[in-house]
C-alpha cells in the first residue's frame, strides 16, 4: 500500500478565463488540451496533457496565485523555451541553485509560479 505516482497536478485559475490558459499552457508550453467530462467542464477550466504530463486548470471564485508552490516541468530545450516564454511577454528568471541542472521561472497568465527545468548534462551553458 503507498503512493505509486502522480496522476496530475491542479493549479487554480480565475472565472472566465480559459482562452488565457490555452493561450499559455497549449500556445506556449505546447501542452494539448484535453476534452474535460462533461460534469467536470460545467465547472470551468481546462485539462491539458501530452503523455503522463496532465495540468489541470480549476476555476477557484476566491482566486489567488500560487507565488511559491508550483509544478516544476521537464524540458528538452530551456533556452529555446524562454526565447519563446519572452516572445509571449511572460517573465523569465533562470535559476542555477540546483546543481546538475539548468532551470527558469515564469509565470503563467494568472501569476500562478511555473518552474522548467533541464538536466545540464543535456545542454550547454546560455553564453
Amino acid at each position: 500500500m503507498g503512493v505509486l505516482a502522480l496522476d496530475h497536478i491542479q493549479l487554480a485559475m480565475p472565472s472566465g478565463e480559459e482562452t488565457h490558459a490555452r493561450g499559455f499552457y497549449s500556445g506556449v508550453l505546447g501542452l494539448p488540451e484535453q476534452a474535460k467530462p462533461p460534469n467536470l467542464a460545467v465547472y470551468g477550466g481546462a485539462w491539458f496533457q501530452r503523455g503522463s504530463l496532465k495540468v489541470h486548470l480549476g476555476v477557484d471564485k476566491n482566486f489567488t496565485p500560487a507565488r511559491k508552490a508550483h509544478p516544476a516541468f521537464i524540458v528538452d530545450d530551456l533556452d529555446g523555451v524562454a526565447a519563446l516564454l519572452r516572445d509571449h511577454g511572460c517573465p523569465v528568471t533562470f535559476d542555477d541553485a540546483m546543481p546538475g541542472f539548468r532551470r527558469l521561472f515564469t509565470e503563467d497568465p494568472f501569476g500562478n509560479r511555473i518552474e522548467l527545468i533541464q538536466d545540464a548534462t543535456s545542454a550547454a551553458r546560455p553564453s
